[in-house]
């Protein structure tokens, strides 16, 4: 069955400004005042801990952190600590589970196949890992996932690493899972990455697993936020 939904590219933002956004998001679709969405962004350095997250896995002080110029910021998520930074692709979907199986453990495996799917046609070949929830090439951890679902109305969602720098994995316990080694498309392809191609082909498979149909773009926005939220794609009936 074909549905509506929007794709949203908000750019560069700071992590708790797009927290703010994925709520009124979040809030309006469980409303109904708006469809199915997919929020692309991109953050500053920034770490965060989930609901399920431990300070312990931060190895460094916080203290240290802000010197150096990272946010620190806990949230509400699923899922422990992870980081974020520029040249990373990290997707938020705001979608109604109601009209995707009422199944949130099936979410997480479809927003894996998503990423695997999406990747595969950059000729990487990744898969899961049992017991687990991301996105891995052999031994080394791509994609982390981490969800909130309220009203069966999803937020938050999951990170690829894509043109963004690796080391900052080493002051946390990625996902808290001991002896967890991150790699990125770049290191993978050894080449700069064309995020824009990267998001076009997450976007494609996210339409594809939630049969949604894109058309045309149109002009919905958030009435409270500037004109640039306009969504650059969507899809319709």
């Amino acid at each position: 069955m074909q549905e509506t939904g929007s794709i949203v590219r908000l750019g560069r933002m700071p992590y708790v400004e797009a927290w703010e956004i994925q709520k009124q998001f979040q809030d309006r679709r469980i409303r109904g005042e708006i469809p199915d969405t997919v929020l692309f962004v991109e953050h500053p350095p920034t770490y965060t801990i989930g609901r399920s997250g431990s300070a312990g896995h931060l190895l460094v002080q916080e203290e240290f952190l802000r010197r150096a110029g990272f946010d620190l910021v806990y949230c509400d998520r699923g899922g422990d600590i992870t980081y974020h930074g520029p040249g990373q692709i990290v997707v938020y979907p705001i979608l109604d589970l109601r009209r995707h199986g009422r199944d949130v453990h099936l979410y997480l495996r479809i927003l894996e196949d998503c990423i695997i799917r999406a990747i595969a046609q950059l000729g990487i070949a990744a898969g899961g890992v049992p017991g687990l929830t991301g996105v891995w090439v052999g031994e080394q951890k791509i994609a982390s996932i981490g969800v909130r679902v309220v009203r069966w109305v999803t937020s938050h969602g999951f990170a690829l690493n894509a043109d963004n720098a690796i080391e900052p994995f080493l002051n946390i316990v990625p996902c808290g899972i001991q002896g967890c080694r991150m790699t990125s498309l770049r290191l993978l392809m050894e080449t700069p990455v064309d995020r824009e191609r990267v998001i076009d082909l997450l976007a494609d498979s996210l339409i594809d697993a939630f049969h949604l149909h894109r058309e045309k773009e149109d002009s919905w926005e958030l009435k409270s936020r500037a004109p640039q939220w306009r969504p650059t794609r969507s899809w319709n009936n």
